[in-house]
């Protein structure tokens, strides 16, 4: 037994730092948390001390069996769970529960899985920072109270089964807001001048007008001016320039990063990083600040200097503009500088590669340039035209890399010929072109990141979660739009006559951009109305700061936590008694035969359309909205064609075929099956041509691929991805397999495989009573009977429970219901 025991939070973090230490070490994961509140109620003493209840999982129990043994039996524990304040939480929670004492454990923190990070740790051990433990229970007590506070509300006011959060709400209302921006915006018209214009040399290069025309008529009255017009360079100025490099990577501007060059969502950016990070590839990705060790700016210099050239080098120091930065951490960097690429799987490469080039070019310096910029005249009107050109004089850190940007209209300079102030030019055309102001950019996922960060809300270790959170949710979905074309028209004056074109171009593309739903418009509405404080950004902010605070030992956690609750509670006390439903209503207009109202509004399983008020005698239709309807988008027309469902579009192979809608969507009807309509496809646009399609597809996707033993074996994509299924079994198909081109072999590996793993997994089969015990997940037992199931702990002496025994546990079970049922008929 090894004298020393060291707890990480990760298998694969185990399995990397075992690696550097000697055969005194052991090294285990706690599988991340051990302990938590638990999951049925509230869990936090809001009548007393704001004391949390922590408990361990079931799922974890055995996990904090196993390493308490191991820890009675070491000399010295070390806990080495992350550095942030989740970290600190974690070995907190071990020292608690697996009542470890402060004479033989200590905390270790490291910021790189490396040889030299981790024997270092271990030569500066330090205790537990309470403090960093108690901004952490601060910020997981409040979430939990505003969580579990607000949802019952919500539920109540708007809709079953919804949940609100902190940061996550603040985070939804962001996004509702830019909707609402974009939805007011009405686009104006102007056009823009271009030209392009070739000097005494023959060399051509380009040039605008700095000013619009707001009508056609007035481009097209400078453009009359402009013929047989002569032109002459009127300004010229030509002056160096620097461009400096961005500061190495933060979580962040890692995430936004990855965002704009790879196209990777901030959870993939975030899970690819953790891996390189456990592989000892690179510094702890959940970090918001851009310092850099000295260690690492000195490597840094040296790779430079070696693969560029000493002239390359220019060691510097960045400051963070992120409010609350943990200046303390590093910034996001390789661990070793002169490794310039990875091999390990294409997406951690490229990754890799990009945290790389960002941290040497940070430490690089500027790029020198020419600017020039020049003004073009004429002798026919007073308009002149501008050009802007750069040369790179000196490369710097563009030898490795450029940040990129979220701006769409960002026009990079180019070079420039040589010229002299009253040089003539020849004008070969001039273009007006109709253009649009475009409305406010929707967020993708790392904008948001960059606006949140921007507000002060939420640390390094939220964002992913909080993003994923509310799509998960369904208050926010990424759009699947590719845009709509456009016309827009285009004058061009060239030797000597002037012509028009009609010309189009694709506008409102939504494509992976953050869009609120109907749900989540109608939440965050009753939200904004009724708790306003909790949806302030500068409260959720202010809430941040505190527990920066309390990271500091400035403030005491319960103090704050006590401070909030007062009012909150009140008011949610107040809005669950006073407040009106929500339901985001909106009248479309009148039935023409009934007379009766027609609204658009959320429902119990989605928004829908209203026919009727529920207070009337005859009970209101409703009809769900389809496809990509929206409450704020969809018409009268629109919404009074939903109540021609179900509607019989003809008949196929002597049989009819039905479009209607159901609880889980649309769907054609033919021969007593149902046929799923695509996501987002409107029933009311379905042809008997699309139907046919439809169900032709069905009876390809149903049609046997082969069998096995004299039965048929099918194959689809379900909800676990690609499976085939055989005898009533269901079997997962991995990537070991060519799914599109399963061969007959495969087919019977895979059967043969699964029914492997089901006999070894068999325990007991009582056929005569219909029960069978099989071994299930964490060494425990599942005893079966039909579709009814009981688990049975790990302790069991599986090989010595009979056939007696499983009888009176489904016995047992059968009289709890029954017993259950009772009961609530009495209440």
């Amino acid at each position: 037994m090894a004298k020393n025991l060291v707890i990480v939070e990760s298998p694969a973090k185990a399995k990397t730092i075992e690696k550097f230490l000697g055969k005194d070490f052991q090294v285990e994961s706690s599988f991340g948390h051990i302990a938590d509140l638990p999951s049925k109620e509230l869990g936090v003493n809001v009548e007393g001390d704001f004391k949390p209840k922590y408990i361990v999982s079931s799922d974890k129990k055995s996990v904090v069996k196993k390493l308490k043994d191991l820890a009675k039996k070491a000399e010295t524990v070390w806990l080495a769970s992350d550095e942030d304040r989740e970290g600190e939480a974690i070995a907190w929670h071990l020292a608690e529960q697996l009542k470890l004492t402060k004479d033989n454990t200590k905390r270790i923190v490291f910021n790189s899985i490396t040889k030299n990070a981790i024997l270092k740790a271990i030569e500066n051990p330090r205790t537990i920072n309470y403090d960093l433990v108690d901004a952490q229970q601060a910020r997981r007590v409040l979430d939990r109270i505003v969580g579990y506070e607000l949802s019952p509300v919500l539920w109540r006011k708007v809709k079953a089964g919804l949940s609100a959060g902190r940061v996550q709400s603040v985070a939804v209302r962001l996004i509702v807001e830019k909707e609402r921006e974009i939805e007011k915006f009405s686009p104006v018209a102007s056009y823009r001048i271009d030209a392009e214009f070739e000097n005494e040399e023959g060399k051509t290069f380009k040039a605008k007008l700095l000013k619009n025309f707001d009508t056609k008529e007035e481009a097209e009255r400078f453009l009359n001016s402009c013929l047989s017009a002569e032109f002459k360079v009127d300004e010229l100025q030509t002056k160096p320039a620097k461009k400096s490099p961005a500061a190495p990577f933060t979580t962040s501007t890692l995430q936004q990063e990855a965002s704009r060059k790879l196209g990777f969502p901030v959870a993939k950016t975030m899970m690819m990083a953790q891996r390189l990070y456990e592989a000892g590839l690179i510094t702890y990705m959940r970090t918001d600040s851009v310092n850099l060790s000295e260690e690492a700016k000195q490597a840094a210099a040296e790779e430079i200097t070696k693969s560029y050239g000493k002239e390359f080098s220019k060691p510097r120091n960045y400051t963070t503009k992120a409010k609350g930065a943990q200046e303390a951490h590093e910034a996001i960097r390789p661990t070793n500088m002169g490794q310039h690429e990875v091999s390990v799987d294409y997406d951690q490469d490229r990754l890799y590669s990009l945290i790389w080039k960002r941290t040497l070019a940070s430490q690089m310096s500027d790029a020198e340039l020419e600017r020039t910029s020049l003004k073009i005249s004429n002798n026919k009107n007073e308009q002149r035209f501008s050009a802007n050109g750069e040369v790179i004089t000196f490369e710097g850190f563009l030898k490795v890399y450029l940040e990129g940007t979220d701006d769409e209209d960002v026009e990079q300079d180019g070079m420039l010929p040589k010229m002299k102030v009253g040089e003539e030019l020849v004008n070969e055309f001039i273009s007006a072109t109709e253009r649009y102001t475009r409305p406010p950019a929707r967020f993708t996922e790392a904008s948001l990141v960059k606006r949140l960060e921007e507000l002060g809300i939420g640390r390094p270790s939220t964002y992913a979660p909080t993003i994923s959170t509310v799509q998960r949710r369904g208050y926010v979905e990424k759009g699947t739009a590719e845009g709509t074309e456009r016309n827009y028209t285009q004058l061009i004056l060239a030797k000597g006559v002037i012509a028009e074109k009609e010309l189009t171009e694709k506008v409102g593309a939504d494509k992976g951009k953050l869009m609120p739903t109907d749900i989540g418009n109608v939440v965050n509405d009753f939200l904004v109305e009724n708790f306003s404080t909790i949806l302030d950004y500068g409260f959720t902010a202010k809430v941040e700061s505190d527990f920066d605070e309390i990271a500091e030992g400035k403030e005491d956690w319960t103090a704050i936590i006590k401070g909030f609750y007062k009012d909150f509670h009140n008011t949610v006390q107040d809005v669950a008694e006073n407040a009106e439903r929500a339901s985001g209503q909106r009248l479309l207009g009148v039935d023409p035969e009934s007379g009766k109202n027609v609204y658009v509004r959320l429902g119990r399983f989605g928004a829908m359309v209203q026919i009727g008020e529920a207070s009337d005698e005859e009970k209101p239709k409703f009809a769900s909205l389809q496809g990509d309807q929206t409450m704020g988008s969809i018409t009268f027309e629109e919404a009074m064609d939903l109540f021609k469902l179900p509607k019989t579009l003809g008949n196929y192979e002597g049989k009819e075929v039905e479009v209607a809608s159901g609880r889980y969507g649309p769907y054609i009807k033919f021969d007593g099956k149902y046929v799923s309509l695509d996501k987002d496809e409107n029933p009311m646009s379905v042809d008997m041509d699309r139907a046919i399609e439809l169900i032709e597809a069905k009876r390809k996707a149903d049609a046997p691929i082969g069998t096995y033993k004299e039965m048929p074996i099918q194959k689809g994509v379900g909800r676990f991805g690609p499976f085939i299924k055989w005898n009533s079994i269901f079997i997962n198909v991995n990537k070991k397999y060519d799914f599109d081109n399963l061969s007959q072999s495969d087919l019977e590996e895979l059967i043969e495989d699964k029914l492997k793993k089901e006999q070894e997994k068999l325990i007991h089969d009582w056929e005569d009573v219909g029960i069978r015990v099989e071994k299930a997940r964490w060494g425990r037992f599942n005893v079966i009977k039909g579709k009814s199931k009981v688990e049975l702990p790990k302790t069991t002496e599986i090989d010595k429970f009979t056939k007696e025994e499983a009888v009176k546990l489904f016995e047992a079970k059968k009289t709890a219901k029954k017993t259950a049922k009772k009961t609530t008929k009495k209440k």
